[in-house]
């Protein structure tokens, strides 16, 4: 299993792509959301969501349904 970056989103968006991933039996992780709490930059800097390489495809076929 290697993990590749599906994309980076907003901290509250990239937990919505990762339900709507795990609704489709697609596993990811997101990378990042703790990232600069402490400095007060935590809405601004983006989130990774990844996802098996194996699965990259089926990933962004998913994202680019509007459904």
């Amino acid at each position: 299993m290697a993990l590749v970056e599906l994309g980076r989103f907003d901290r509250q968006e990239a937990h919505i792509v990762q339900g709507r991933l795990e609704s489709e039996e697609i596993m990811s992780f997101v990378f990042d959301a703790g990232t600069s709490i402490a400095d007060g930059s935590y809405f601004l800097i983006p989130v990774r969501v990844m996802v098996d390489d194996d699965d990259y495809v089926a990933a962004l076929k998913i994202l680019e349904d509007p459904a």
